[in-house]
């Protein structure tokens, strides 16, 4: 998912955070490409031995969930628009609204022809709304997510595409100077190398959600940009299909940011991201490199955090060369030199003080635009080394600790606000403002104030 992605493929605009201790992520619909990749099925648990169960999946093809009626019941997020009476008012006016944007399109250059053609048929898929309003349980830690992103198999079958498409890859590196492993890892992630992209209907997926729902003015744009797509021929109709939220091919894109960064790299007059891997390759290091990718630099390091480090010091927003946190104690575990020492990076810590810490660099930051979640662009970063040959992390996660329900989250938070340190709305997800607001109670009782979510820090809260 990405920036595009509900966010969507690459950019987008609907972030959350996923309750994953002391890691943000994105719930829904994300921020980076498209909206719901392979990454985002794993929040809803429906990952088992490393593969996903395509009938439970967040981001599933219509033969799964496309199968299931609409609930008919009010959505989670409270919004007006999403009470059950709204909806059906709205699907009630679906082909007025449908037909209303024909305007839109004409000044977008597609064809009453095209228009026509590709809005013939639609009906509204109601049971989009209980997905765009869902909110799942997350039950997994961050060591779980990578165990399952970055497989054996998975980078089995990444080295197979990188050979296979060697020829593209080495002409996408020449052109974009974008790493090949990273596209690699995130065509792997987002659909399993093209095999998990999801089967609905684009075109239908967003003209309901820009007739019907909370998001109309965003799906609105995609709906437009999918006609687009389809008139100017790119991609062919019946293999525009995608995510629930719109996102669709191998490295999901949304149809937005389609436009926006995909080339046709081969010349054939198309840029078709679905069945073209050249166009797909190149079209994802395009996005990439005008995200700002610096070639020839990694994504970051595992490093080791010393004993009494203070951790106030991990925050996106705190940035120092690696030669600095080096003099602070922060060094590689393999007792590697940091090859570039003037570069800068920020502390990340998603296990607290008892897992591995990494310095993230710039490169980090970009593939977080792909994806506006820590824990996605780590799995990318990771996974890509593997593919290079790279090993394993050195250091253990503390797989001992509980991850704490959503009642609980929210309880912390309802708790850190009532102790003066959490200035905002709970909601059960751990983000960036949950974990200052931990940091800070930390502090204040003498712990090390590391932002990490326990069960022990709830329970010190619970007893204060």
């Amino acid at each position: 998912m990405r920036g595009r992605r509900l966010i969507g493929g690459v950019a987008g605009a609907m972030l959350a955070a996923l309750a994953m201790p002391g890691v943000a992520a994105a719930q829904g619909v994300t921020a980076s490409n498209g909206p719901l990749s392979f990454f985002d099925n794993i929040f809803t648990g429906s990952i088992t031995n490393g593969a996903p169960q395509p009938a439970q999946r967040s981001r599933p093809p219509a033969s799964s969930s496309a199968a299931q009626p609409w609930s008919g019941e009010d959505g989670a997020s409270g919004n007006p628009l999403m009470t059950a009476s709204a909806i059906r008012q709205a699907a009630a006016n679906f082909p007025n609204c449908v037909a209303g944007m024909w305007p839109d399109a004409a000044r977008r250059g597609v064809s009453r022809e095209s228009f026509e053609r590709y809005t013939a048929g639609l009906t509204p898929d109601l049971r989009l709304m209980d997905l765009m309003d869902s909110q799942p349980e997350f039950t997994k830690a961050i060591w779980d997510y990578l165990d399952i992103l970055v497989s054996d198999t998975r980078i089995a079958r990444g080295r197979e595409i990188l050979a296979q498409y060697k020829p593209q890859f080495d002409a996408m590196e020449r052109a974009y100077g974008v790493d090949r492993y990273i596209v690699a890892s995130i065509w792997g992630i987002e659909s399993n190398y093209g095999t998990q992209g999801g089967d609905r209907s684009v075109v239908n997926s967003t003209a309901t959600l820009a007739c019907v729902g909370r998001r109309q003015a965003y799906f609105k744009d995609e709906f437009l940009a999918a006609l687009e797509i389809l008139h100017r021929g790119d991609v062919r109709p019946e293999h525009l299909k995608g995510s629930w939220a719109g996102a669709f091919g191998g490295t999901q894109f949304m149809p937005t940011s389609f436009k926006r960064y995909a080339v046709d790299f081969d010349g054939d007059g198309r840029r078709d991201v679905v069945d073209n891997p050249t166009d797909l390759i190149a079209s994802t290091a395009n996005n990439l490199k005008k995200d700002g990718w610096q070639s020839g630099q990694t994504w970051g390091y595992e490093v080791a955090v010393p004993r009494g480090f203070n951790y106030m010091l991990a925050d996106r927003g705190k940035s120092m060369t690696l030669a600095q946190w080096e003099h602070l104690g922060v060094k590689r575990p393999d007792g590697k030199a940091f090859p570039r020492p003037s570069d800068k990076a920020y502390l990340l810590a998603p296990a607290g003080a008892e897992g591995p810490g990494f310095l993230m660099l710039q490169n980090f930051r970009v593939i977080m635009k792909y994806n506006p979640a820590e824990a996605y662009a780590l799995a990318i970063g990771h996974f890509a080394d593997r593919l290079r040959g790279g090993q394993p992390f050195v250091q253990p996660w503390p797989r001992q600790e509980r991850v704490l329900s959503r009642a609980e989250r929210l309880e912390l938070q309802q708790l850190l606000a009532q102790r003066g340190f959490y200035r905002g709305t709970p909601d059960g997800q751990i983000g960036s403002m949950t974990r200052e607001a931990l940091r800070g109670f930390q502090a204040s009782i003498g712990t090390a104030a590391d932002g990490f979510a326990s069960s022990d820090v709830l329970d010190r809260l619970r007893r204060r």
